[in-house]
């Protein structure tokens, strides 16, 4: 009969995540962990769902903070449910699609124009003749919706 809480070791392995990982994950609220009368932390079996969870929603770009809002909204007695991942998931889509869009400019532009309008690349100077694009911002101002 398999035990009804894991190490941080065990939670390690059966999760392929990092034990500095999960320190750092019950560290913001993500997971959470009970003490043992010698400090030890011991996880209830459900926080492998949970610590997958976290890890499907990184995989699609999602920081911790949107994870951490996002399992806030659940209840603390249980772990998320088929349920809970497509309402969170529909949530989620609009910011998904903005970055898919952001990442096929990207793709398209790549070749041509690095998009920052710095003009470090000679091809720039044809972009971003005397550098009209500063007032818009720093960075990948060409990526950014609305380019």
């Amino acid at each position: 009969m398999a035990a009804a809480t894991l190490t941080i070791g065990e939670l390690s392995h059966r999760s392929g995540v990092s034990t500095s990982a999960l320190r750092y994950y019950e560290s913001q609220g993500l997971i959470g962990s009970e003490r043992t009368s010698g400090n030890q932390r011991r996880y209830r079996r459900a926080v492998l769902r949970r610590v997958a969870f976290v890890r499907s929603a990184q995989r699609v770009g999602l920081t911790l903070e949107e994870i951490a809002e996002a399992l806030g909204t659940l209840p603390e007695s249980r772990t998320p449910t088929r349920a809970d991942w497509a309402r969170l998931s529909r949530s989620w889509r609009p910011r998904i699609d903005a970055q898919i869009e952001r990442l096929e400019r990207l793709r398209d532009r790549l070749d041509g124009c690095i998009g920052c309008g710095c003009l470090s690349l000679k091809t720039c100077s044809l972009q971003n003749p005397e550098d009209e694009v500063a007032p818009r911002g720093p960075g990948a101002v060409y990526l950014e919706p609305g380019a």
